[in-house]
């Protein structure tokens, strides 16, 4: 063989050898947590803390899809559609919108859910402790009584008050065929009767139906507010406490971040140890736990809080088995 031709005999074999080499030390895949959301407001640093200390690095062990709808919760079946696509590995849902388009486009990549009242009802999993499908999470309620609570409270802040508005959010209490969870509303409609209300309900769906819904509530003369936790009231909060405090109308809310922001009363799950548990179950899927035996998981502790400033505004005396039963008091 002549020279130029063993030469080149030679690169071609060494390619040949270093091709098999080359591929076995490609870099693996890095799996990928889709994030769904209707909008942007999600707790994304609490994420990357705590998977940080459970040890996944985004970028480095693990990589982030995130899915926003901008406000618009008609966008979630287009978005979850696209977390399936792209094959991520587990698609974590912000609120019950979100983890019904997560369910609905997918019964085989693992679901994340944060924030939904009614798992079992609304059929994202069979049971609370097995759910039994490609769904688990992180419920917003340990049971029908927290609704009761919250009602009890605003009797105890608002003795005088007879006509209760009830702003809520259809589309929070759907089920996975797309029916309403009928027993949503049990809960508020026996407690608020027994407790003397009369309760009537005003729906939003987006953004442009606050303030129709505010201008019906101011119609029937209401004299108390109760809002629902869900996504959206909670991207709209300043408005609606704005509009609470406007009318004078006291207020119980479903999450404490209203209370923060100038409301008057909530009796809710801590928001921070809530996303904190949803994310540890993250991590147990992608280490190759099945969410179909992985308990739903419960809020253990719920918080009362109050502002007294805003108490003062509306011209409302705190009674002491509210500030005994506090667990804190915004001044």
């Amino acid at each position: 063989m002549e020279p130029v031709a063993r030469r080149r005999f030679l690169i071609a074999a060494s390619a040949l050898l270093a091709a098999p080499l080359a591929r076995a030390q490609a870099p693996a895949k890095l799996p990928t947590l889709g994030v769904l959301s209707p909008s942007r407001r999600v707790p994304i640093e609490t994420l990357r803390k705590r998977l940080g200390e459970l040890g996944w690095l985004e970028d480095k062990t693990y990589l982030i899809e995130r899915a926003y709808g901008q406000g618009n919760k008609d966008r979630l079946p287009e978005l979850a559609s696209m977390l399936v696509a792209k094959k991520v590995d587990v698609i974590w849902a912000f609120g019950p919108e979100a983890a019904l388009a997560a369910a609905r486009a997918t019964r085989t990549i693992p679901i994340v859910f944060w924030g939904v009242a009614y798992p079992v009802e609304s059929g994202l999993v069979d049971s609370l402790h097995k759910p039994g499908q490609n769904v688990t999470g992180v419920a917003w309620r340990a049971s029908a009584e927290v609704e009761a609570k919250r009602i009890q409270y605003l009797r105890e802040i608002a003795p005088d008050a007879l006509r209760l508005a009830w702003l809520r959010v259809p589309s929070a209490t759907r089920t996975v065929a797309g029916d309403m969870v009928t027993s949503s509303g049990d809960t508020h409609e026996a407690a608020s009767r027994d407790l003397g209300f009369e309760l009537r309900r005003f729906e939003v769906r987006r953004a442009a139906d606050f303030e129709p819904a505010f201008a019906a509530i101011v119609k029937w003369g209401a004299q108390a507010l109760m809002v629902a936790g869900t996504t959206l009231t909670w991207d709209a909060k300043d408005r609606i406490i704005a509009f609470a405090l406007r009318h004078r109308l006291p207020a119980v809310y479903a999450s404490g971040a209203f209370i923060a922001a100038g409301g008057l009363i909530s009796y809710a799950a801590d928001l921070r140890q809530t996303w904190v548990r949803s994310f540890e179950y993250v991590d147990k899927i992608l280490r190759g736990a099945k969410p179909a035996e992985l308990p739903v998981d419960l809020p253990k502790k719920y918080e009362l809080a109050v502002n007294l400033k805003t108490a003062k505004a509306l011209g409302l005396t705190v009674p002491p088995s509210i500030m005994v039963s506090a667990d804190r008091v915004i001044e």
